[in-house]
This record gives structure tokens, sequence and C-alpha cells, in this order.
């Protein structure tokens, strides 16, 4: 029998396991999260108002309940305190890690670091409970944001800062975060890209729903809409349909409302302004560490020809007390196991972990640190099952290897306490009691302390 363990419990650690016991009806797989409750992103990344997507849960949920697949959480794997990589390739036959990509990219520009501005990344962990986040008075005192980033993520966070009471209270948002929203003072959001609505990344759905915001005014400047020079008529479905809305709502004429969103293009981050800065002429000083961000200055671009940009000389400052990157995601080393700075995945062939030139016996990879933060949720799929027929097709070699009859029982006698499948139903009751107590749906547990009381009742 095949002893297989999957490190991570979201998409593609799920996707693996199920391609896993599909493909091998002997094959036995415990799944491994550093936390204790499962799905990755689609738990800690998916905004609370997104419920047809968070539905996916059910899905990854009957894959982590198969009879021959278990869930393990609460286990580190790598760095202080953790399971060591080399440990956990003793105790299975194979090791499939799926990882993720657990950090943002940077700016790269003067100011990145004044208190105010924050990964979006952090934000989102913050308004979907990840017990490793913390309130960062991220809206304390914050009238206008700028939101730097043309993706669904960038989307999201702009639609959470203009979310009221009505439409969050059904979701699990934690209560704290909750409250914090429903009374922030934000009025004003810019999403702003450095190239044009051609390129932007959104998708249309993610797009309309800004369109459908109580008591929200979405503005476009027609004259920045303009500036691209691609015939939509050239653009794939997805970005075509993207400039019909985008011009649709730039030609509607201005309209009382309580908050606005402004989405803007063709403008490139170039400094973050201190408050103390904000009022001054661009390309002032900062007065670093002196308070918080104040303002954005961006330099206009123009198309170059050959579907980028480039600088025009031309500057505008937009005030912001609050400034949310969404450029991407980037992968992190971990470990026992090499990776690649330039590409931030752990390098690979097929899946098969590559160490000095050549495959390594027993260790793969799927997901983000196999192939980078690209595509959607299913693209995990396809990535998973290639992983896996590469596994597959070395089992007679992998099998031969002795591991213990129950990894997780050894590792329990070397003082790990792992989360079981029925403590994370413990937890899930909990929420469950939670939300019932605030008169609200599941609510979630939002720190370490409350999550391992609720799995460790005793």
């Amino acid at each position: 029998m095949l002893r297989v363990a999957v490190v991570g419990s979201g998409p593609s650690g799920c996707y693996t396991a199920q391609s896993l016991v599909q493909l091998d009806p002997e094959v036995c797989v415990d799944v491994l999260d550093r936390l204790p409750c499962p799905y990755g992103l689609v738990r800690y990344g998916v905004a609370p108002d997104h419920e047809k997507i968070k539905s996916l849960q059910g899905s990854l949920r009957t894959v982590l309940e198969h009879e021959r697949v278990r869930f393990v959480g609460g286990i580190r794997v790598g760095g202080p305190g953790g399971v060591p990589v080399e440990r956990l390739r003793e105790l299975y036959h194979a090791v499939v890690y799926c990882v993720g990509a657990a950090t943002d990219r940077r700016l790269g520009i003067p100011g990145e670091e004044l208190p105010g501005c924050w990964s979006a990344t952090e934000f989102v962990s913050w308004y979907s409970a990840h017990p490793d986040a913390a309130d960062a008075g991220f809206l304390r005192g914050v009238r206008s944001a700028v939101v730097i980033g043309m993706g669904n993520v960038a989307v999201d966070v702009t639609r959470m800062l203009v979310r009221g009471a009505a439409e969050l209270l059904p979701t699990d948002i934690p209560q704290a975060a909750l409250d914090t929203l429903t009374a922030s003072g934000v009025r004003e959001v810019h999403m702003v890209g450095r190239r044009g609505p051609a390129q932007a990344r959104f998708t249309t759905k993610e797009l309309r729903e800004l369109g459908g915001l109580p008591g929200t005014e979405v503005k476009v400047d027609p004259r920045e809409l303009a500036l691209d020079p691609v015939d939509p008529a050239t653009l794939p479905a997805v970005q075509r349909r993207n400039v019909e809305v985008l011009r649709d709502w730039a030609a509607r004429p201005p309209a009382p409302a309580g908050r606005h969103i402004g989405l803007r293009f063709f403008l490139r981050p170039v400094e973050l302004l201190a408050q103390g800065d904000a009022g001054g002429p661009p390309g002032g000083a900062l007065e670093r560490g002196a308070d918080r961000v104040g303002a954005v200055r961006f330099e206009r671009t123009v198309p170059d020809g050959a579907g980028g940009v480039t600088g025009s000389g031309r500057f505008e400052v937009v005030p912001a007390q609050l400034v949310l990157r969404s450029v991407g995601y980037r992968g992190v080393p971990l470990d026992g196991l090499p990776f690649d700075a330039a590409t931030g995945t752990v390098p690979n062939v097929a899946g098969r972990v590559v160490r000095d030139g050549v495959p390594s016996p027993g260790e793969y990879v799927a997901g983000w640190i196999k192939r980078g933060p690209t595509g959607v949720i299913g693209t995990n799929r396809p990535c998973a099952k290639e992983t896996v027929l590469s596994l597959l097709a070395d089992a007679p070699a992998l099998a031969r290897g002795d591991v213990p009859a129950d990894p997780v029982a050894t590792l329990r006698s070397a003082g790990v306490d792992p989360v079981s499948w029925n403590e994370w139903l413990s937890i899930e009751r909990a929420e469950a009691a939670l939300g019932a107590g605030l008169g609200r749906g599941v609510v979630k547990l939002a720190d370490w302390e409350g999550l391992l009381g609720a799995a460790h009742p005793s």
C-alpha cells in the first residue's frame, strides 16, 4: 500500500488527494496542513460575500472525507518547530507539496513602509479570520483608499471597503471585522492600474459586482479609456466584455451616492507620501516614519506600442490614508526543498521536484508552488493530475521503501499534537454556535486560541 503525504489542504492539495485515490485503488493519503482548518484560500482568501465560490468547500470536503484520505491539521512542515522535510520523507513513500504562494509582490517604491500601506493579502486575511492576522488598524481615520492592481483580488478588497452591514451580516465574516468595516469612514476608493482596460486581469462577473453595490457610484474617466489603442473587437471575450462594461460606466452622468469607486488606468505608482507631505508639491521629501500614508504619487503612463507602457513625465497625486497593493502573490522557500527565487517556485519537471538537475525520488509539487500564481481555482485540477500521474509512474520504486504503518501515530509519539477531522468538525460546530449567539449564521473564529479551544474542548 502506497502512503502519500499531501502538504496543504487548499484546492491543489485536495485535487491531488482526489486524483490519487481515483487513479490508484490502494493508495492512502494524509493531507497535512499548518492550520487546524482545511480548504486553504477557499476559506481564507475568498471574500465572505462570495457564497457561490465559498460553496466549493463542499466538494473539497467530500475529498477529505474519503475513506482513504485523512485530514491532519495543525502540522507545521519545515521551519522552527516544524516537521523537517527529511523526516516527512522517512514517514511516507511520497510527499506532494501544495503550499501555494504565501506572500505578495512589492511595489519597490519610496514610502512603501509607511504605516497605512499593506498588501491586499494582509487585508484579506484579516476579514477572512486567518488566525495569523490581526486588526492592524487598517481603517482607522481612513476616508480615501487606493487599491493598486487590476485583478480579482483588487476588485474583492475594493468591494469589501464599501460594503454595508446589510450585505455583510449574512456572511461568515468575523464579528470584529464586520463591526470595523460597517463603522468605517471610507467614502472613496480608487482602484488603479498602470496599463489600460484591455490588460486588466479581473473577470467581467467580478467587475460588474462593483456596479451593483447599494449607495455606491462607480466612476470611469472616458479620457483614460481613450488612451488604450487596442481595438476591443480584437480582444478575447473576457477583456472585450470588460471594456464594454467600463465604457458603459464612463458614459453615465454623475449620480448622488454616499460612496464612490474610481477605476483609474495608465497610472504607475512612483512614491507614497506621508500625511505631513501629502499637501506639498509632488516629489517632496518624505517624513520617514513621521505618520501614516497620506497620498500616492502616480506617473501617467502611455502605451509603448509593444503591449507595455512607458512613463510620460506627468504626475498626479491621489489622497489616500490607506494603500493596498494587489500586484500578485509570490511563493516562499520551504526549508529542505530547492527553490527558484526568480520564479518563486520549486524546480520541477511535470511535478517531480528537481535537485541539482535530477528528479528527487518521492518528492513532488502541485499548485502555485509548482507553476507560479496563475489561473483560477479550477486550474489546479489538471495541474494536480499531472503531478499524480508522475507520482504513480514512480510508484513501483517508491513502494519498496519502508515506512511506518501509521505515520500520524509516529508523529504523535514524537510530541506532535495534530488536529483530526473530527476535531475540525468541533470547530465548525463552535462557529455555528457563535453565529447563533450573535443572531447571525456561521461566524468564523478568528484566533488560534479560539480555534484550538474549539478543537480540544477538554
